[in-house]
């Protein structure tokens, strides 16, 4: 069966559909309680390479699932809509797709970053270590 319609074009489509914030204008507003920025990478991803320090961690894959309160899977922290939620990923291209996703789905509150991680790091902007990350989530609970 041939593919109609590739990555680069889906891909394309969603970032002409969602917010999009460059890496410095996240940096600027990481210690606003209105904004909560969330890896959707794989946990393998974090653990190799770190995060963004005070992000929350939603996997792609079950990022509608955590999203939905209807769901069996709902994460609270979704659920503040005071709140605005910037996606990344390692590119940029997952979560351009995802925040198009969760537009879909309802969300007026969603964005990401455009480049994701990789130009995250590139812009020399500060990362926490796996390690790190997870003892900050223990110190909060």
């Amino acid at each position: 069966m041939p593919i109609t319609k590739g990555y680069q074009q889906l891909v394309a489509e969603a970032m002409a559909q969602v917010r999009t914030y460059s890496v410095e204008e996240v940096r600027a507003r990481l210690d606003d309680p209105h904004v909560l920025v969330v890896d959707i990478r794989d946990v393998r991803e974090l653990e190799r390479e770190g995060t963004v320090p005070g992000c929350i961690n939603a996997p792609r894959g079950m990022l509608e699932f955590w999203v939905d309160p209807a769901s069996p899977y709902y994460k609270q922290v979704f659920g503040d809509e005071s709140k605005e939620y910037i996606l990344f990923c390692g590119a940029g291209w997952r979560s351009a797709l995802a925040t198009q996703t969760l537009q879909a789905m309802g969300m007026t509150n969603v964005a990401h970053i455009d480049g994701g991680f990789t130009e995250w790091v590139k812009q020399g902007a500060p990362v926490e270590t796996m390690e790190q990350h997870k003892a900050r989530r223990q110190a909060k609970a």
